[in-house]
């Protein structure tokens, strides 16, 4: 008799800093792929998706496979036991980073987050905010040490993107691969012949 395999699960966290459609564009390429998608909003990423997009709270769920309210600390995601590939949050705003950072768990995102870290699993972290000050940059530093990988939404020109659409397209898919996702049709360098 056969086990089936575990599936290819990652948990998505969209905060409220700006650029809610990374973590969109993120579950809506891995919809495209052979993975199971856990969705984890913080309570200021519904106002920044309404100030960012036209896309309803509802809309943007519906693109997850499960989805968890961000004071359900007793979510199957809060366990180590739960098995993932892995933790994107996209985008990850400073407070997140700072609860992170400092093990800190508030909400759900932050404990699952924080779960990724203990377990040795990938924890990328597309942070959004410019300029930086010198707690920021601490704060990336301290995620790094314990784990975390940062990974901040960063264009690469020599692709030659033609919409911001494909500027977005490639930063996902970068931040992706550090989960060990694939995404057909990325676009990466590939040397000077």
């Amino acid at each position: 008799m056969s086990e089936n395999p575990m599936p290819k699960r990652i948990i998505v966290g969209i905060t409220g800093a700006s650029g809610t459609i990374y973590g969109i564009r993120a579950l809506q390429l891995l919809s495209g792929l052979d993975v199971e998608t856990h969705l984890v909003m913080s309570k200021s990423a519904q106002t920044t998706l309404a100030l960012e997009t036209e896309l309803s709270s509802g809309t943007l769920k519906s693109l997850a496979d499960i989805v968890y309210e961000p004071d359900n600390i007793a979510a199957a995601i809060a366990s180590g036991s739960f098995r993932t590939c892995g933790m994107l949050i996209a985008p990850c705003s400073m407070r997140s980073l700072a609860e992170i950072a400092n093990g800190m768990t508030s909400s759900l995102l932050t404990r699952a987050a924080d779960v990724q870290l203990k377990e040795r699993r990938p924890l990328v972290l597309m942070v959004r905010e410019a300029p930086l000050h010198a707690g920021h940059l601490r704060n990336m530093l301290k995620a790094t040490e314990i784990g975390g990988i940062i990974h901040p939404p960063v264009p690469a020109f020599y692709t030659h993107p033609q919409t911001i659409e494909d500027i977005i397209d490639y930063s996902v898919s970068r931040a992706l691969q550090n989960l060990g996702i694939e995404v057909p049709g990325a676009k990466e360098w590939e040397g000077l012949s």
